[in-house]
């Protein structure tokens, strides 16, 4: 490295030193001015480039200001969680590394850290000892590469290889989903061409948990997606029941765990998930609740050998065999980066108390929200069993004007949602930075704000 590049990696790190420094101190959201700043970003792409020094300060000066603060403690939206200190020191290591993840021969580094890793999220979800894993960008491709295996897994038993074959004249596969199922599941199922309007949709609770006892006929040629963790409200589906009807089918069981499966990790929120072990397939993300940088999604699947063949990549010359486990044949990319390096990190530093300790602290602080907002005579709509809250502000218009407003105002930021055909506000508190002080803070502007109208 020259003295030049050093330089220019050490002001990158100065750089986001300082945007840190003073995250807990900005509005969460950036203001008109600053977003209208980023088109400086733009305009035509000249003959001659910037050195990288200017380069590195006109993103800082103009796009560190247009971002959002998910890095603090105020940031309630779209359950995102932030990056714990180890994970983003990782993450800045792992970036001088620059490793592809593909094959072990290309980072022998990365598919070590991919091997410990996985055995330990294996034991802290409580998922078996023996199911693969594998690393991808989020809970979407996860749940596509558990369902791809569900797919080669089930229409195998019918005799027919889909990914030599396709789906051209093959048995129908029947797909199951909860009135409640995410958008990410549904894509998923659209990208595996399983057909987004061939579901069968099975009806919810109040809490939009799925309804065993509403299952259609099940069968050895059914996927059934449930979940835990509901993206409004938290809920779980009745694993048991379910399991205990796709067992005596024979039908595939899959796992919709974006942030919910990590209530496995904690004793006290276990009886949650109660069940969910017995599925086939597992998906999940390490950037919520495990708070690693972005992007790391999880995915798990009992039956290795379905997983493999779902996502191995076809022989070629300059691949050799290797009996060890090579990341690229169990993952929809071959390149990629190395996304094991900051959950490793994450894991190492917490521990599993630790792990337990932060998803604890955020459904405490979720009730702590509901709590408040009850006693100032809102309404909140869901049990809060983890880390969600749904709150209305009376009609559908004051809670949108309560939404929009809050967002404006910078001392949080929060969604909105409907829920049961209301319109209301969703507060998600996935993040290891936040603090109870943090709340008390948002709930006094939350509060102050839905009284000024």
């Amino acid at each position: 490295m020259s003295a030049s590049e050093r330089e220019l990696f050490l002001d990158a790190a100065n750089r986001g030193a300082r945007y840190l420094s003073g995250i807990r101190d900005r509005s969460v959201a950036p203001d008109e001015r600053a977003i209208e700043r980023l088109s400086k970003l733009g305009g035509p792409l000249g003959a001659k480039g910037l050195d990288g020094p200017a380069v590195l300060a006109l993103l800082d000066e103009v796009g560190s200001r247009g971002t959002i603060a998910n890095s603090g403690g105020r940031y309630f939206g779209y359950v995102n969680g932030g990056s714990l200190p180890a994970a983003r020191a990782a993450s800045v290591l792992s970036l001088a590394w620059d490793q592809n993840a593909a094959l072990r021969s290309m980072s022998p580094t990365a598919a070590v850290l991919e091997d410990i890793a996985g055995g330990w999220l294996l034991d802290l979800l409580g998922l078996p000892a023996t199911a693969s894993f594998a690393f991808v960008s989020g809970a979407t491709m996860a749940s596509f590469t558990g369902l791809a295996a569900a797919r080669h897994a089930v229409l195998s038993r019918a005799g027919w290889d889909v990914e030599g074959m396709g789906l051209f004249d093959a048995p129908r596969l029947n797909v199951v989903v909860g009135e409640e199922v995410h958008v990410s599941v549904m894509k998923a199922v659209g990208l595996l061409g399983l057909g987004r309007e061939r579901v069968v949709r099975v009806p919810s609770d109040a809490q939009g948990r799925m309804r065993a006892d509403a299952l259609p006929p099940l069968d050895e040629l059914t996927i059934v997606c449930t979940q835990a963790g509901n993206v409004n409200s938290g809920s779980f589906d009745p694993f048991e029941e379910i399991c205990d009807r796709a067992a005596r089918a024979r039908a595939w069981v899959h796992v919709d765990g974006a942030f919910g499966l990590w209530a496995a990790a904690v004793p006290s929120l276990a009886p949650l998930v109660r069940g969910a072990s017995r599925a086939d397939s597992w998906a999940t993300d390490a950037h919520k609740w495990l708070n690693v940088p972005y992007d790391c999604g999880l995915v798990f699947v009992r039956d290795a050998a379905a997983h493999q063949h779902a996502m191995q990549l076809q022989p070629a010359a300059y691949l050799a065999p290797d009996a060890q486990r090579e990341p690229a044949h169990w993952t929809p990319e071959a390149s990629r980066r190395a996304r094991a390096v900051e959950v490793w990190a994450a894991l190492r530093s917490l521990g599993r108390d630790g792990v337990a300790e932060m998803i604890e602290r955020s459904c405490a602080q979720a009730r702590r929200f509901a709590a408040g907002l009850r006693a100032a005579g809102y309404e909140v709509l869901n049990d809060v069993p983890i880390n969600q809250v749904l709150v209305s502000f009376g009609s559908d218009e004051m809670t949108r004007r309560v939404i929009e407003a809050v967002q404006r105002d910078g001392t949080s930021w929060c969604g909105g949602s409907v829920w049961k055909s209301r319109a209301v506000m969703r507060i998600s508190v996935s993040s290891w930075a936040t603090t109870d002080e943090d709340v008390d803070r948002s709930l006094g502007a939350m509060i102050s704000i839905a009284r000024a109208f």
